[in-house]
């Protein structure tokens, strides 16, 4: 594969030294990640009890709501740890995996997510390869959505925080803003940052079709960062400071040059049908997915929110 395989400094970060299974219900910026990401998935999800491969998903944020909602959920993640939490958090079926080298069947699956892979995965090759996997195993018409962090992120992050006081940090961020990379230096793994674009080219090239690209956080975030690291407290949950970044994240949504205000973009497109098929029914959930073939390879997972060149601190869990 193109260029030096980051995936042991990945999984021994989710292994050692980060909790990813508490980053999405603290931190009121986590807590909009994972309201957006839920309502602009279940604006474009077959109807229950359809498939899903949830291709790098930790220990089971989203696979959780997603077997609640009755869904038929399979996770694979690189993460030992994550693949052992996710059937006690979710309830799902869980197993160690690459998202470059799915171990699924062809065609065995209505919908298949990466929301987090394509950022663990620096080199744009394997970005692509782990798409065509999903598009290999998703069936004709079927759903695949991408999530990607913001070209944009980290700057809008460092300033929310203050960190930009420290030069240090000015030249990690010039660089990673100049062209998408991250090596890894300031206390997050080797990463790559999507400009909406990138992100839209990306699915196309993998093969793709009715592609389209939304804002997750939308523009308000950093604010919420912000505030708790003033305070030093979490926001509630249903305080009005959130509601209102909420509201800003869905207004947003009409205005395409607000993409990248997000920390996170997700990405949406379909397998293509066969000629001469019927346009697949988007509420209609097929027969039961291939069980996966017992498998133990590797790949990419998910991230936590973009914090990776503050000089004051690292990715933080929710």
């Amino acid at each position: 594969m193109a260029g030096h395989d980051r995936l042991p400094q990945i999984v021994a970060y989710y292994q050692d030294r980060f909790d990813e299974g508490g980053r999405l219900d603290g931190a009121a910026d986590g807590v909009l990640e994972l309201i957006r990401t839920r309502e602009l998935l279940r604006a474009r999800l077959p109807a229950p009890p359809a498939a899903v491969l949830d291709v790098g998903g930790g220990p089971g944020t989203h696979a959780r709501w997603l077997a609640e909602d009755g869904y038929r959920v399979h996770l694979v993640d690189p993460v030992a740890r994550h693949v052992r939490q996710a059937p006690v958090t979710a309830g799902c079926t869980a197993e160690l995996g690459d998202a470059r080298r799915l171990t699924a069947a062809d065609d065995s699956y209505d919908v298949v997510l990466l929301l987090g892979p394509l950022y663990h995965l620096p080199e744009r090759a394997d970005r692509l390869r782990a798409l065509r996997e999903a598009l290999r195993v998703v069936r004709p018409g079927g759903l695949v959505a991408a999530a990607a962090i913001s070209r944009y992120a980290p700057l809008l992050d460092n300033a929310a925080t203050g960190a930009l006081a420290d030069p240090a940090v000015h030249g990690t961020l010039n660089s990673s803003l100049a062209d998408g990379r991250y090596d890894g230096d300031r206390g997050f793994t080797a990463a790559y940052f999507h400009l909406p674009d990138d992100l839209a080219r990306e699915l196309s090239e993998a093969g793709l079709a009715e592609i389209a690209v939304r804002g997750v956080e939308g523009p308000s975030w950093p604010a919420l960062v912000a505030a708790e690291q003033r305070s030093g407290t979490r926001e509630p949950q249903d305080s009005a400071f959130l509601r209102a970044a909420l509201d800003a994240a869905r207004l947003a949504d009409a205005h395409p040059p607000l993409l990248g205000t997000s920390a996170h973009l997700l990405g949406f497109g379909r397998r293509p049908a066969a000629p001469g098929a019927a346009p697949a029914d988007p509420t209609h959930a097929t027969g039961p997915a291939t069980p996966p073939r017992a498998g133990r390879s590797r790949g990419a997972t998910r991230t936590p929110r973009a914090r990776p060149v503050s000089g004051a601190r690292s990715a933080s869990s929710g």
